[in-house]
């Protein structure tokens, strides 16, 4: 009998070697899966006063049933932890100073900007300063949260599995976001400096046309300061380091006599730097008396955000207004207030020393060579300054049942410098201000570097609000709230007023709204700048191939950027170089060159012309042939068969997998997208890189109400609830938002996908 031969010991360890390889990514899968939350649980909460029921709707949209306030605020805490934790992380980590201890040396320009400013510090002390009702809820959602990571540490999201168990959630952390988001949507202070570097190679008085202005209050030279080249590059920027950028927000109502249902509407979209999972949370908290709550919360903030309550609907604009000044002053006025050692990741710690002035930190410490003149820039921002009671102001918002108490709700709320838009169920319609608006010293209106500190801030009620106008309608759009003559100034700086003037013009078409009617016109895609422009194209000099088909198409255009048409591709490239030629003439190094100054350059004023070498017209007819040209070669030579979509693709892109090659594609979202930055539906995109017209900024979230029904609460956001890439909610409302559908944040959802229930 023949004995069996015994595998040799190479098939044997190659036997092992192929499990092993085999065991690994299974594993890592394995791992993955397990991060993903389950639909159906029961979950011991210590600290609730009764138990908490969510029902999750079809899109994973949570009702929650909750007995008081201080549960509702753990439970939101617990789902905004299930479902977004690593946005919630790098949120944090972002006010913190802390990015480059995870994404290495390209977080670095952001980590140091943060610790400059002391963002978390002064997050601290303005919990120390709240009162107690706000700081018990801020202490109860952070408890929610820490029961999900202490039930799955780093299995709380597949992130986590790379970084570790995250950190403790606390009370004070929760205050962090208002603090970025009041550091974004209010940058007047660095168009300060960006005015004081151009202002050194520009002709006295030219540095103006590069920006809108409020011409009323005059012009004034701007004091040249060279050599602020390093310190520009030093500042982070939107797009490459930070999440937003400056100018955000459609927001309009009608009272209830312009309402097919005769009760108030009101609509709401944020704009907003794009990533996946979006900035917005929908939810629906429902009280035993009555009350609830409907909209879009903030992951990491325990309040509503945006939405309606049983009485009340509200939305936010970014106003606009001037709360951020940089000081050239000596340096002896400087003083060293702490030492910030930044861990990096792959590298050595990076250790920088904080100074501050009387007026607040040394911004120009951002650039590391000495400025060498005996100065300093220091910057003073109303957002950092103490006892922001802004936390106080959004529970108060949450809770108020009429415009009074908005009005009051909107006083507490410090930073950042917002328009509030109210409707009320008993037909009024309101508009307040929010924010610290600095008080100047005469002579100094914010819009450039100057030596005279501020002498504290205008009183709320002498800001320009608007209660109840004779119109019924009230709309803003980031344009200039201030009507001219008024004695509260605010700023010399505003948006194009493109967006606000076509939303009247929609609403002017009907006597009477409803919800589905505002749902539509969050989706318009006119550009007015486009339609201003298109007499001045149409009168050029006629030219040849591919040039003259794109003027035959211009011919019959009415201004629509609509995905599926050419004309808005060759406008986009018109609009792009126009600028770009105008800088070069001038020989201006890098600048701003936005919608606004390509109006002015289109405007036909004499001004104008030096911009242009004397002839705006014949710049434009080079603009339009050298964009046509870059377009046929990237797009092919009939412009017939171009399509603006093709360009202009909505790209949502995690914030961390998008650097991992293969998997940044499979899990980022993309689709083409009708509008540009003037439409009031906002697709913003920067033009440069390789794909120069990709929106990167608009409403990530849509939102309408109509008061007469508490069911009357409509909202999309663009991705989905869940910020986890294999949940079937991390794009499930993708497609909706794309087209401009809404759902419905009704009391009971229209289906199912499972019950959690929180005990004490």
């Amino acid at each position: 009998m023949r004995r069996r031969r015994r595998p040799s010991l190479w098939r044997r360890a190659l036997g092992a070697l192929f499990l092993l390889l085999l065991a690994l990514p299974l594993g890592a899968l394995a791992a993955v899966w397990w991060t993903l939350p389950a639909r159906e649980a029961r979950i011991a909460l210590p600290g609730l006063s009764a138990p908490v029921e969510i029902r999750l709707g079809a899109e994973g949209v949570p009702r929650i049933a909750a007995a008081n306030e201080r549960d509702a605020a753990m439970a939101l805490g617990y789902l905004h932890a299930r479902d977004r934790l690593f946005q919630m992380e790098t949120m944090r980590r972002g006010a913190q100073g802390r990015l480059a201890e995870v994404a290495g040396p390209a977080a670095l320009r952001a980590d140091r900007f943060t610790r400059l400013l002391g963002l978390a510090q002064r997050a601290e002390e303005d919990l120390a300063a709240l009162d107690a009702p706000t700081r018990a809820l801020l202490d109860a959602y952070a408890l929610g949260v820490n029961a999900r990571i202490a039930e799955r540490g780093r299995f709380a999201a597949p992130e986590f599995l790379l970084l570790g168990a995250p950190e403790a959630w606390r009370p004070e952390h929760s205050l962090l976001w208002a603090k970025v988001m009041g550091l974004w949507l209010s940058g007047n202070w660095r168009t300060e400096i960006e005015r004081a570097r151009l202002a050194a190679v520009l002709p006295e008085g030219r540095v103006w046309d590069l920006w809108p202005l409020d011409r009323s209050a005059g012009r004034a030279d701007v004091a040249a300061l060279p050599g602020l080249e390093r310190l520009l590059a030093a500042i982070p920027r939107f797009g490459e380091d930070a999440p937003l950028p400056s100018s955000a927000s459609n927001a309009w109502a009608v009272a209830g006599a312009r309402s097919a249902s005769g009760a108030p509407l009101l609509a709401a979209d944020p704009h907003l730097g794009y990533g996946a999972p979006i900035l917005w949370y929908l939810a629906r908290i429902e009280f035993p008396d009555g009350r609830f709550l409907a909209g879009a919360t903030a992951p990491g903030v325990p309040f509503l955000v945006i939405g309606r309550n049983a009485d009340l609907a509200w939305g936010f604009t970014t106003t606009h207004s001037d709360t951020q000044d940089v000081f050239l002053e000596p340096e002896s006025a400087a003083r060293v207030t702490r030492t910030e050692v930044i861990r990096v990741r792959g590298a050595e710690p990076v250790t920088m020393t904080v100074r501050e002035t009387a007026n607040g930190p040394v911004v120009s410490d951002l650039d590391e060579t000495p400025r060498g003149d005996g100065r300093v820039l220091s910057l003073r921002m109303a957002n950092l300054e103490p006892r922001d009671s802004s936390a106080r102001g959004l529970l108060a918002l949450n809770r108020a049942r009429s415009l009074a108490e908005a009005r009051a709700a909107a006083a507490l709320i410090a930073s950042p410098p917002q328009n509030l838009m109210v409707a009320e169920r008993g037909g009024g319609i309101a508009m307040y201000l929010t924010g610290r608006t600095p008080l100047r010293a005469e002579g100094h209106d914010g819009a450039q570097p100057g030596t005279e500190p501020w002498r504290g801030f205008l009183d709320f009620e002498a800001l320009p609000h608007v209660e109840n106008p004779a119109s019924g309608v009230l709309v803003n759009a980031n344009n200039r709230v201030s009507p001219e003559g008024h004695p509260a100034f605010l700023g010399r700086d505003w948006p194009g007023d493109w967006r606000f003037r076509r939303i009247h013009a929609l609403l002017a078409e009907r006597e009477r709204h409803d919800a589905a009617g505002f749902a539509a016109m969050q989706m318009d895609a006119l550009s007015l700048l486009a339609r201003d422009s298109l007499p001045l194209l149409r009168a050029l000099p006629r030219g040849t191939g591919a040039l003259a088909a794109a003027q035959a198409l211009l011919a019959d255009w009415d201004g629509t950027m609509a995905a599926e048409r050419p004309e808005p591709l060759i406008w986009a490239g018109f609009a792009r170089r126009m600028p770009q030629l105008a800088l070069a003439q001038a020989r201006v190094p890098e600048a701003p060159a936005s919608a606004e100054f390509l109006r002015f350059l289109l405007s036909g004023e004499e001004r104008a012309a030096w911009w242009c070498g004397g002839d705006c017209r014949a710049m434009a007819a080079l603009a339009l042939a050298e964009a046509v040209g870059e377009l046929a070669r990237e797009h092919g030579p009939d412009p017939a068969r171009w399509r603006w979509g093709a360009a202009h693709l909505a790209r949502f892109e995690h914030p961390l997998l998008r650097f991992v090659p293969g998997l940044g594609a499979l899990v980022g979202l993309s689709a083409p997208v009708s509008g540009d930055g003037e439409t009031v539906q906002r697709q913003s995109f920067r033009a440069g890189g390789r794909a120069p017209f990709q929106a990167v900024h608009g409403a990530g979230l849509r939102f309408v109400a109509d008061l007469a029904d508490p069911d009357g609460a409509l909202a999309v956001i663009a991705t989905g609830q869940s910020g986890h890439p294999l949940s079937p909610h991390w794009s499930d409302q993708f497609e909706a938002w794309r087209t401009g559908g809404m759902r419905r944040l009704s009391r009971v959802p229209g289906a199912s996908t499972g019950t959690l229930r929180l005990s004490p």
